[in-house]
């Protein structure tokens, strides 16, 4: 008996390793569809590095200020809150995919809003512990620009809320 519990194990385990190479494909592929540099071999996302100086020149000071310095744009004064054309969202320092605007919902924060990214392998989070409290912090997983916040009282079908700053974005309309 003891044996055969052995073998089923061993079999699913292969299975679960099989399925695991198979989705880290799917997931290069939609990356690079999605006009992502990945590491043929890890298929993670290329990060993109440059100095201070060289992102001022890249990015006007809002931007800057937001995506390097981690910066906030006040509440209803970002140009994607109301927008509710259809097409993709982008990171306005290196161009990543981020959101889709089947995603985007009004959270009536003042804020454009989505409940999920076009890929998770998009982004990056971490703790942020600024302002006397403690929220997870959204950033572009090829050149770390600070997007915003994720919350969990977004609506289905994943319960987030990812609070991303206009000033973070570009918009490219569907065709």
């Amino acid at each position: 008996m003891r044996f055969r519990a052995w073998k089923a194990f061993a079999v699913l385990a292969i299975l679960a390793a099989a399925c695991w190479q198979g989705a880290a494909a799917d997931n290069r592929n939609t990356a690079k569809s999605q006009g992502a540099k990945v590491n043929e071999t890890t298929g993670a996302i290329v990060k993109i590095t440059k100095t201070d100086e060289e992102w001022k020149k890249l990015l006007t000071p809002e931007q800057y200020q937001v995506l390097r310095k981690h910066g906030t744009e006040r509440a209803w004064t970002g140009k994607y809150n109301d927008n509710h054309e259809k097409g993709v969202y982008v990171c306005a320092a290196c161009g990543l995919p981020l959101f889709s605007s089947g995603a985007k919902f009004d959270s009536g924060t003042g804020w454009p809003s989505f409940y999920q990214p076009i890929d998770e392998s998009h982004i990056g989070t971490e703790t942020d512990r600024s302002f006397f409290s403690v929220r997870t912090e959204v950033h572009c997983a090829r050149c770390g620009g600070h997007l915003g916040h994720v919350f969990d009282d977004g609506p289905p079908p994943t319960g987030l809320r990812y609070c991303i700053n206009s000033t973070s974005l570009e918009f490219v309309p569907a065709k």
